[in-house]
C-alpha cells in the first residue's frame, strides 16, 4: 500500500521536486500550492486548473491534512484559540489575537517543551516530541480558512487576508525543532503561499546560540529571544539553558543575527516574576549589559500568569513601570505586552499608556525627538502591543 505524502509537509523546493517525480512541470507544483495555501483547498477534485491526470495522479499518492480542531474558543476581546490534535494524546494551543490593522497568529512547534523554564507552565508538562511541518504550517493554514469561513470572507488571494503577522510563541523551542520550523517559515514567507513579510514573522527562542547563527543563514526572520534575567547566575536558576549559552554568548549571537535579520533590532522578552527579578537593580543591570555589547534592542515587558506549580508571583503594576523607567530614561524601547484573551484576569491589560519622566523633561524631549526622528516615533514611549 502506498503511504499517502501531506502536501502540508512540503515547502516550495520540495514540492516542485515531488511534481517532478509524478513527471509533472515545476508550474504544476506552483498552481498545487496556490490551491493549498491560498485558497485552502484540501479536495484535489476541486483544483479546477489542474489537468484530470494530475488530479487522478494526486488522489492516490497525496493528502492535505492538517491537525484536527479539539476545541475552539473565542474571548470577550476577540481572541480565538483553538486545540489541536497532534496525535498520540498531544495537543497543542494555536492563538489568533486581532487588532484593528493586523492579525496575529501564536503557532507551537513543539508537543511539549523540553527548556524547562521555570515561570513556563509548558516546560513543567515535559516534553512529548517535535511537530512536523504539516503540523505547524497546518495551525496557519488551519487558523486562515476558519477565520475566513467565520466572516464569509472568500478564499484565495483576492479575499482580505486575516493573520498578518506570525509569532513562533507558543508551545516549544522553536529552534529545537529546527528543520521543520526553518520549512514552514519558508512557506509562511513564499509568495505562492502566504506571502508574509519576513518582519511580520518572529520566531522566539530562549537562546539556542548555534541554532540562532545557523537562522541567520537559512532564513532570518524577526528575532525575540526569551532573556528574562540580567545576570548569569539568576538566568541559570529561571532558564535552566543558559548554563550551556550564558548571557553573553546570547547577546553576541543577536549581534551577529542582526547583520541578516529583517529588522534593525531584537526583541528581549522579560517575565516579571515578583521579587525574583524585578527590581530597580535588575533593570540598571539589563542597561548595564545592553551597553557592553551595544545591542540594538527593544525590550517587552511581560505579566507573568501564576500557576501553582512554579512558586512565582506576578510584578505588581507599579513596579513594572518603574522597571520599565529604567530602561526607557537608557533611551531603550520598551513595551509592556498587553495580556489578551484572558477573560478572567484582565487587569495586566491595563498596564499600557506612556509613562512620563517629569525630571530634566526639557533636555530629554530634545534628545528624545532626535532619537524619534532616527529610530521612529515609538522609541523611548512605552507602547500597548500584544506579541
Amino acid at each position: 500500500m502506498t503511504t499517502l505524502t501531506n502536501l502540508l509537509d512540503l515547502d516550495p523546493a520540495q514540492l516542485v521536486a515531488w511534481c517532478g517525480a509524478l513527471g509533472e512541470k515545476p508550474f504544476r507544483a506552483k498552481q498545487l500550492q496556490r490551491w493549498i495555501h491560498q485558497y485552502g483547498a484540501s479536495d484535489f477534485e476541486s483544483m479546477t486548473d489542474l489537468a484530470k491526470s494530475l488530479r487522478d495522479k494526486l488522489k492516490t499518492r497525496a493528502i492535505v491534512s492538517a491537525p484536527a480542531i479539539i476545541s475552539d474558543h473565542t474571548s470577550t476581546d476577540g481572541t480565538r484559540k483553538w486545540l489541536v490534535d497532534v496525535g498520540n494524546g498531544n495537543a497543542v494551543e494555536t492563538v489568533f489575537i486581532p487588532e484593528e490593522n493586523r492579525g496575529t497568529l501564536c503557532i507551537s512547534t513543539q508537543a511539549g517543551c523540553a527548556v524547562n523554564c521555570r515561570f513556563c507552565s509548558t516546560g513543567k508538562q515535559g516534553f512529548s516530541r517535535n511537530l512536523s511541518v504539516g503540523e505547524i504550517i497546518g495551525q496557519l493554514w488551519m487558523a486562515e480558512f476558519e477565520l475566513r469561513r467565520t466572516k464569509g470572507i472568500a478564499p484565495g488571494p483576492k479575499g482580505e487576508r486575516q493573520i498578518t503577522n506570525v509569532v513562533m510563541m507558543g508551545m516549544g523551542e522553536p529552534l529545537l525543532n529546527y528543520e521543520p520550523t526553518v520549512t514552514a517559515l519558508k512557506l509562511m514567507l513564499d509568495d505562492n503561499a502566504y506571502g508574509l513579510s519576513r518582519r511580520r514573522v518572529t520566531l522566539s527562542t530562549s537562546g539556542v546560540v548555534p541554532m540562532i547563527d545557523k537562522l541567520s543563514q537559512d532564513c532570518a526572520v524577526a528575532l525575540a529571544v526569551s532573556l528574562h534575567a540580567s545576570n548569569d547566575k539568576l538566568r541559570d536558576n529561571l532558564v535552566p539553558l543558559n548554563k550551556k549559552y550564558p548571557l553573553a554568548e546570547l547577546i553576541a549571537a543577536c549581534k551577529r543575527y542582526l547583520d541578516f535579520a529583517p529588522r534593525d533590532f531584537v526583541t528581549l522578552e522579560y517575565c516579571m516574576l515578583d521579587g525574583v527579578n524585578d527590581t530597580d537593580a535588575h533593570a540598571r543591570e539589563l542597561v548595564a549589559l545592553i551597553a557592553k555589547h551595544d545591542l540594538s534592542c527593544k525590550f517587552n515587558l511581560i505579566p507573568f500568569n501564576p500557576f501553582p506549580e512554579s512558586g512565582l508571583l506576578r510584578s505588581a503594576n507599579p513596579r513594572i513601570k518603574a522597571f520599565a523607567q529604567i530602561l526607557m530614561d537608557a533611551g531603550i524601547v520598551t513595551t509592556i505586552r498587553k495580556t489578551r484573551g484572558d477573560d478572567i484576569d484582565a487587569a495586566c491589560g491595563q498596564l499600557a499608556g506612556e509613562v512620563q519622566d517629569r525630571t530634566n523633561v526639557q533636555d530629554r524631549m530634545q534628545k528624545m525627538a532626535g532619537y524619534q526622528e532616527k529610530y521612529g516615533k515609538n522609541f523611548g514611549r512605552i507602547v500597548e502591543i500584544s506579541e
